[in-house]
């Protein structure tokens, strides 16, 4: 890696799972580091990061904590498939315009951002697609409406006074996680496969991400020209879905699973569900959603030759390895 420094660097959600995992590696090589959340947490006063705690729909807040950095690792957002439109774009796309704001009034010169290959998904198998791939003309859940509008402000907002990258990396895992694993632990009992099962996807290790977003800033610094791009960021390793999820679940001791049920019916129960939590302004997650059976059934994985070429990306963790990895940590947890 190359090991250009920044006078100063700001990771907004550097609490987070990713964000944590991005501030670590720059706090390693010698960078100066801040992280901008809405907690207060003692493991990055411990690695001594200067933390500001506030709200990135704040655009204040986020302008006092970017006085005098260099670049922005932006990773704050409100992930999830279940919630109100309000909630997500606050965070998402209002909080994206913010740091952009943020950076321009402090004349921040690198931003790299953290999207997700969800924002094309429009429903259909998507199997080694590339950077090209259009964006839906429609959308079934709010994270990736919203993080689609907020990708398309940092491309759009790329200049020669603010350079900009745009990430996706695809179903981040890893020791630490407190989304994705957490989410297949606690449903094992209940969760059944949906289609076929025949569905290929491609994940990412939490560490092989965070590795892209500090390459990702490198190369803008060594390569103007790759501004305002947008990279898939993977495993480069598809493999079935739901032996991915049994891998995580055999991580932790759990065992496999084994029942089905028809795309059909998953679809068709996860729109009915939607109807009947709206019309009773239900707060938690229904059991399924038309956004998650389309996920679970369907194929997802990328061509990421962009970011191997533009980048120098190459997983430095294989699936195994993490798996491993993953292994010792939940261990810990019990």
């Amino acid at each position: 890696m190359n090991n250009t420094k920044s006078d100063n660097v700001l990771v907004t959600g550097g609490g987070g799972f990713l964000g944590k995992a991005i501030v670590k590696m720059l706090v390693k090589r010698g960078e100066s580091v801040c992280s901008f959340s809405r907690n207060y947490y003692p493991e990055l006063k411990l690695l001594g990061v200067r933390q500001y705690q506030g709200d990135i729909s704040s655009l204040k807040e986020i302008e006092k904590a970017c006085i005098n950095i260099d670049t922005v690792f932006h990773t704050a957002a409100k992930p999830g498939v279940w919630g109100k439109y309000s909630e997500y774009y606050n965070v998402n796309v209002t909080g994206t315009k913010n740091v952009i704001s943020a950076c321009r009034t402090n004349k921040v010169k690198f931003l790299v951002h953290t999207s997700s290959p969800s924002v094309v998904f429009d429903g259909r198998n998507m199997e080694g697609i590339d950077e090209s791939y259009p964006y839906p003309d429609s959308y079934n859940a709010n994270y990736p409406e919203t993080k689609a509008a907020a990708e398309k402000l940092v491309v759009e907002s790329a200049d020669k006074s603010l350079q900009t990258v745009v990430l996706r990396p695809h179903l981040i895992w890893g020791p630490g996680d407190n989304h994705l694993v957490p989410r297949i632990i606690s449903r094992a009992k209940r969760l059944l496969k949906v289609g076929n099962g025949n569905n290929l996807v491609d994940t990412v290790y939490i560490d092989n991400a965070a590795y892209a977003h500090i390459l990702a800033v490198d190369k803008l610094k060594e390569n103007p020209s790759i501004s305002g791009n947008i990279y898939f960021i993977s495993q480069d390793d598809p493999i079935l879905l739901w032996e991915m999820v049994n891998n995580i679940l055999k991580a932790a001791h759990l065992p496999p699973v084994k029942r089905f049920i028809p795309y059909k019916m998953a679809w068709m129960a996860g729109a009915l569900f939607e109807f009947v939590y709206k019309i009773l302004h239900l707060k938690h997650e229904p059991q399924i959603t038309r956004f998650v059976a389309n996920e679970l059934s369907k194929a997802h994985w990328f061509d990421i030759s962009a970011a191997k070429k533009d980048l120098g990306y190459i997983p430095k963790i294989t699936t195994k390895e993490g798996l491993i990895r993953l292994e010792k940590w939940l261990s810990t947890k019990k």
